[in-house]
Order: structure tokens, then C-alpha cells, then sequence
């Protein structure tokens, strides 16, 4: 039988507090709704003017911002991906716990970076340095896996006790020294196979040979600064998928038999796959919306291009630079609104997509976590 409800003035009062609270959150959750609701009938409004302009072939215009928008954001998610998602496997499943604690909160840390410093460092440091350098930093990017590679191989192939001396769930640590070495002799062999190999100019043999005019402010340096603002929110997430798989399943894979490696690649991936995939999909959508990084770092010039050397403009870059000044009421105008739109489009389903996988995840942990 239900108690008898008391009365508001008798009520303890921490359940008045509990209450008041649970309702100003509820409000702050519709509230944040019906503002993406607004935003949205806003966005969709200031476009339906576009139908009744003559010129309908105008929208053409968007093609190379929008061609520029996607280039970004893949340059973005071919840097970050691997690094995100190799940072977090390691850490959630071979990095010792006490590192991890400490690892872990440093790398999230860096989503806090204001996109404006990461664009301004991109723009007056990096793109100067790459453009002088270029032979070398692509040395570096192939490089710098390839030593990983063999760094694990060696290891791999050491007796015992070199592997108690240099523990796996420490190689975090451990590896820095090599790769700052390796990075060091990429960086001294550069000039010499440049010398060798492309005559003492790459940037001249690939405008002499392949056409391909190198830009100082480039996709190639978008994707690199861009790409280290995507990887803590690829990591973050990615990382917390892959320490959520029940520690049963790693154990039965191992007791069956199976490598740490195979464990990974056949029980954890599978089991975390749709948080991991999720992670990837965040990612993107942060990638594609970026405006500071890609408005100080690619040059802004509308090209359709797939050329990683050449510059670019973006959807978002283009409203934040030609919107003050268009006139309410124009073409310029409502052009800008679609692309907003567009961008708001965009993201809405891209986090709504994410959004549902993780879903689906928690319902499949439960599951598994039930018949245990």
C-alpha cells in the first residue's frame, strides 16, 4: 500500500531540494532543446529566400568551400585517427595503472587548447618551418612509424631480462628516448636523400614534374594542426570504450590462449567497436566545424583541388570572414546562412549518430555484464 502523500510544508527538506533540483535540470535539458530547435527554424528561414533568386546556378559557389570543408577534415582524421586510437588502446589495455592516472588526464588536458593558439602556432611557426623543411617532414611522418615498428620488434625479440628492465605497460616512457632519436637522425638524413633523390629541391621537383605548386599555408598543415586538436576528443572517448570491456572477456581469450595482441584484435576492438567507432565519428564532426584553426592555416583560397600542398577554404572559415560584411537581404547573405545551415546539419546528425552508438554500446555491456 502507497504512504499517504505529506504535504509540501511537511516534506523533508532535502526532498524539497531534490526536487527543485531535478526540475531546474529538466528545464536546462529542454531549454538547451527548443535553443538547437531555434536555431535550426532560424537557419532554415533565412534560406528559403534562396528559391526565389533567379539565379539558382550560384549555389555552385559552395563547391569549393564545401569541397575545402571535407579536405580538412579528412587531412584532420588521417593524422588524429591513428594516434588517437593507438593511444588509447595502449593505455586502456597495456599501460600499468599508475602511469595511466597520470597519462590520461595530461592528453585530456589538451582539449582545452583555445583553437586560436593552435591556428596561430600552425600559421607563423609550422607553416614557415614545413615549407623549408618540407623534404623532412615528410621523412618524419614515415619514419616515425617505421621506428615504432622496429623499437617493438627489438623488444619483441629480447631476452627476459631486457623485458623486465623495459616493461611493456612502461613503454610509454621508455619510447620517448628512441623516437626523439629517431626523429634527431630523420631530421639529419633529410637534407642528404633530398640532395640525392630530388636534386637538392623537392618543392621545384614537384612543380617541375608533377604540377604541384606548394602553397605556405596548405591542406597538409591544416591536417597537422587540426588533426592535433581532434586527437584528445578521439582519445577521451575511444580510451573509455576500451577500459569499459569487461575484464572477463580479455581473461578467457588469454586463458583459451590468444595473445595480448590477439585479445585486443579479436575480443576488445569488437566488443568496444561501436564507443570506438563513435569516437571517430566525434571526431569529424569537431573536424569539420573547426573554424580558428582552418581560418590562420590554409591560405583561404577557394581551390578544388586534391592536392595536399595546395590551399583551401572552408564552409566555416568563409561565414566567419565574409558574413560582417554582406549585406542582410542579399545573395552573399543568404548564400552564407545555407552554409551554416549545412555545417548545422551536418554536426546535428553526425553527434545524434555517435549519440546512438553509445547507446547501443551501454545496452550491450549490460547485456554482457546480466549473464555473467
Amino acid at each position: 500500500m502507497t504512504p499517504p502523500r505529506l504535504p509540501l510544508s511537511r516534506q523533508p527538506l532535502r526532498l524539497i531540494h531534490d526536487r527543485i533540483a531535478t526540475g531546474l535540470i529538466t528545464a536546462g535539458g529542454i531549454g538547451v532543446l527548443l535553443a538547437i530547435l531555434a536555431i535550426g527554424v532560424f537557419l532554415i528561414w533565412e534560406t528559403l529566400p534562396l528559391l526565389s533568386f533567379g539565379d539558382t546556378l550560384s549555389l555552385s559557389t559552395l563547391s569549393p568551400l564545401a569541397w575545402g570543408t571535407l579536405k580538412a577534415a579528412l587531412a584532420a582524421m588521417l593524422f588524429a585517427t591513428p594516434i588517437a586510437l593507438g593511444a588509447a588502446m595502449y593505455s586502456a589495455l597495456f599501460m600499468s595503472a599508475r602511469l595511466r592516472s597520470r597519462i590520461k588526464p595530461l592528453l585530456e588536458l589538451m582539449e582545452a587548447i583555445p583553437g586560436v593558439v593552435v591556428g596561430f602556432i600552425a600559421g607563423l611557426l609550422l607553416a614557415p618551418w614545413v615549407e623549408r623543411h618540407l623534404a623532412s617532414t615528410l621523412l618524419v611522418f614515415i619514419w616515425l612509424p617505421l621506428s615504432a615498428g622496429v623499437a617493438g620488434s627489438l623488444w619483441y625479440f629480447a631476452g627476459s631480462r631486457v623485458r623486465r628492465w623495459l616493461p611493456l605497460s612502461w613503454a610509454g616512457l621508455w619510447l620517448m628516448p628512441w623516437l626523439a632519436i629517431m626523429i634527431t637522425l630523420a631530421l639529419w638524413l633529410a637534407p642528404l636523400l633530398e640532395q640525392l633523390w630530388f636534386g637538392g629541391d623537392l618543392r621545384l621537383m614537384l612543380d617541375q614534374q608533377y604540377g604541384l605548386d606548394y602553397a605556405t599555408r596548405n591542406a597538409l598543415i591544416v591536417g597537422i594542426a587540426m588533426g592535433f586538436a581532434v586527437i584528445p576528443s578521439i582519445y577521451s572517448l575511444a580510451e573509455d570504450a576500451l577500459a569499459d570491456v569487461p575484464a572477463s572477456l580479455m581473461e578467457g581469450a588469454q586463458a583459451l590462449g590468444a595473445s595480448r595482441w590477439q585479445a585486443l584484435w579479436k575480443v576488445a576492438l569488437p566488443t568496444a567497436g561501436p564507443g570506438v567507432f563513435s569516437a571517430v565519428i566525434i571526431g569529424a564532426g569537431r573536424a569539420v566545424g573547426e573554424t580558428m584553426i582552418v581560418l590562420m592555416a590554409s591560405g583561404n583560397t577557394a581551390l578544388l583541388s586534391a592536392s595536399p600542398f595546395e590551399g583551401l577554404r572552408s564552409l566555416s572559415a568563409s561565414i566567419a570572414i565574409e558574413l560582417p560584411e554582406a549585406a542582410p537581404g542579399g545573395m552573399t547573405y543568404h548564400l552564407l546562412i545555407f552554409a551554416a545551415l549545412t555545417l548545422f546539419l551536418f554536426t546535428f546528425l553526425v553527434n545524434t549518430l555517435a549519440e546512438m552508438v553509445r547507446q547501443r554500446l551501454r545496452q550491450r555491456y549490460q547485456r554482457i555484464g546480466g549473464s555473467r
